[in-house]
């Protein structure tokens, strides 16, 4: 069994920042791609960010420039920097990772960009 806890979350005025962590605990062999989507009330859960095992990554265009991801292999963790928040950024963030060909999901930590 895996589990993915993310922390870092909170309220925070627009143009700040703020430094997202997933951590994966348990049975884990190897992990593949480490990715964090979000989901604003009403709205699909998007993805945000990614990155594989070899540390290639990718953004959605709207955080591109502004959100950093990157992933510490020796600590099974995975981190989003967030830069220039905007009150869109608003949304419950998820990291997801896929774990020996198996996917998992941690339980959300919610961001709030507001004045």
């Amino acid at each position: 069994q895996v589990q993915l806890e993310e922390s870092g979350g909170g309220l925070v005025q627009p143009g700040g920042s703020l430094r997202l962590s997933c951590a994966a605990s348990g049975s884990i062999g190897s992990i593949n791609a480490m990715d964090w989507y979000r989901q604003a009330p009403g709205k699909q859960r998007e993805l945000v960010a990614g990155i594989t095992s070899g540390s290639t990554t990718q953004y959605s265009d709207s955080v591109k420039g502004r959100f950093t991801i990157s992933r510490d292999n020796a600590k099974n963790t995975a981190y989003l920097q967030m830069n220039s928040l905007k009150p869109e950024d608003t949304a419950v963030y998820y990291c997801k990772a896929v774990v020996d060909g198996w996917i998992y999901w941690g339980q959300g930590t919610q961001v709030t960009v507001s004045s």
